[in-house]
This record gives C-alpha cells, structure tokens and sequence, in this order.
C-alpha cells in the first residue's frame, strides 16, 4: 500500500458527534442527581466540629472559647452555619480583648466598678465617724457648760466615749435611798440637761443603775425595780417638754449589773448608783443625712445610694 493511500480521510461531517449530547444529558443527570442526595441527607454535627477544629489548630487559627451548645443546624447548606449579619455580639468582642478563656472582661470591669465602690463607701463612712466623735465632744462641751455648778459640786459628770455623750447624775442630791422620787433640787438639774438636748440630735438612752446591796424596802421587789424607777422619774421629768421627740428614748434598768467601780467600799456603792443619760450620736437616719450631704455632684454620686439600714 502506498502512502497516498495510507493518508486519504473521508471527510468529516459539520458539527459534534450525535453521541456528545447523550454524554452531556447524562452529566447533568448525575449532578442533580448528587446534588439531591447532598441536600436530602443529614451529617454528623459533632464529627464535623471536631473535623473543623482540627484543621483550625493545624493551620494556626487563634484559639476561640468553646460554647456548650452545638450549632442548631443539620444540613450543610443550613443558614445557621455561617451568621447571615455580621454584626459584632459580646462573645467575639471578648475574644478580641483576650485569648485567656477563662477571662472575662465584662465580670472584671465589673468587679473593679465594685472595688472603687466599696472604697469611696469605707472612706466616707471613716469621715463619717471622725465627724460624729467630733460633733460628740462639742456638745458634750454645751453639756458641761450649762451643768458647770453640778459639776462642781460634784452630782453631776459630763464625758464621752466615742460618739456617746454620756451624762452621768449621781444618786446624791437626786434621790432618797431606797427612793425613786426625785428631790426638788434635782429638777432645774433637768430641765438644763433638757433644754441641751432639744439642741442636740441622736438616740437618748437612760439607764438606771444600783449597788449590789439586795433592796430592802417595802416599795420594790429588787434592785431591778428601783433601778428601772429611777431611770423613768428622770425620763418624765425630761417629757415635761412637749417639745421632747419621745420616739429618740429608750428607758432601761441594770441593776448592779454593770458597776463603775468595784462594789468594795461606801464610796464605790455610792458612785455606782446613778442615772445615767447616754446621747448616741450616728443613729441611721442622722447619718444617712450626712452621708447625702457630703456626697459631690457628679455621676458616679448615685453609686452610693444608701439605705438607713445599710450604716453602721
């Protein structure tokens, strides 16, 4: 055979071969055939996080802080996958601001706004009580003025003890013994310490006290009795002013319970009976009131928004 024969080609007709559209009829057939099996067919949520999370640590991929619930979708093509608005949610921003999970920025901003509270509180509440022993040593100073002859004469002591204003008015010109009347002598007494304390803020305690020699007389059981006698003739005596606040008193009897001085001698016995007027200077609403009043103008100033109950 020659080469002139070896290379002769019929002609090729116009166009692809009838068999292409037959070949492409069945690609596409497998495709949507494929892509129906692929949007029909549900996956194994967990395995693919933890396929992603592999492949998330093998290419570097800062650490996220796990969630505890798994995505809600089921489907691969599911919305839930990849979030439709891309608006920033306190989750990522922590994750901007730290890459230590067990930090949150949010609690410890929190917890240092608590701190500088707690702070600004105890200063005021420092200030607060420098203040009330103050104020106590000044009217206890009115106090001894306007009783300077009492004192003198020694039936009558005046000192403090912190914010306590205590005013001591001894059994000698006040009572009989075994009495619980007042004398005449002891009355302008109390009407001095009377008109102080309508000038004077803070609860009014008064307290009776005795010796311990056991009571022997017809009109009380105890020392008990004239001990909480005594203290309530004093207390009538200051009500003689309608303009006295009675709710500010409380009236009260110890007996021999809580001497001065050891029950020795006569002296002591007798130091120990008294009445005794204790001004208790930083009740809560008086101090609630000074705590208002010196608190600045400024934003931050309602932090401290306190309740009566809350001082002291």
């Amino acid at each position: 055979m020659s080469d002139d024969t070896e290379h002769e080609c019929p002609p090729c007709p116009p166009g692809l071969p009838a068999w292409l559209a037959t070949f492409g009829d069945l690609m596409s057939l497998l495709m949507c055939f494929f892509v129906l099996l692929l949007s029909f067919s549900e996956m194994d949520v967990l395995k693919f996080k933890q396929l992603a999370g592999s492949m998330r640590e093998a290419f570097g991929v800062q650490n996220q802080i796990k969630v505890e619930d798994i995505p809600k979708g089921t489907s691969i093509i599911a919305q839930e996958f990849s979030p439709g608005r891309p608006e920033p949610t306190p989750l990522n921003e922590i994750r901007q601001m730290t890459i230590n999970n067990d930090m949150n920025t949010l609690d410890i901003r929190s917890k240092i706004d608590e701190a500088d509270i707690k702070d600004k509180l105890q200063e005021q509440l420092e200030q607060l009580q420098e203040m009330m022993e103050q104020e106590a040593r000044q009217e206890a100073v009115e106090f001894a003025t306007a009783l300077a002859r009492e004192i003198g004469d020694g039936s009558v002591e005046v000192e403090t003890d912190g914010k306590k204003i205590i005013i001591r008015i001894k059994e000698k010109g006040s009572f009989d013994s075994g009495s619980a009347d007042l004398r005449y002598e002891s009355i302008p007494v109390l009407a001095k310490i009377r008109d102080v304390l309508l000038e004077v803020k803070g609860r009014v305690d008064i307290e009776g006290h005795s010796d311990n020699i056991p009571y022997s007389g017809q009109e009380f059981e105890s020392n008990w009795d004239l001990s909480a006698a005594r203290a309530l003739a004093v207390a009538h005596e200051l009500f003689a002013d309608s303009r006295m606040d009675q709710a500010r008193f409380r009236i009260m009897g110890y007996a021999d319970t809580k001497p001065l001085v050891p029950n020795t001698t006569r002296d002591n016995r007798a130091r120990n009976r008294r009445v005794e007027i204790i001004v208790q200077k930083g009740s809560d609403q008086e101090s609630l009131e000074k705590i208002e009043a010196t608190q600045p103008d400024d934003p931050d100033a309602e932090l401290l928004d306190l309740k009566p109950q809350d001082i002291f």
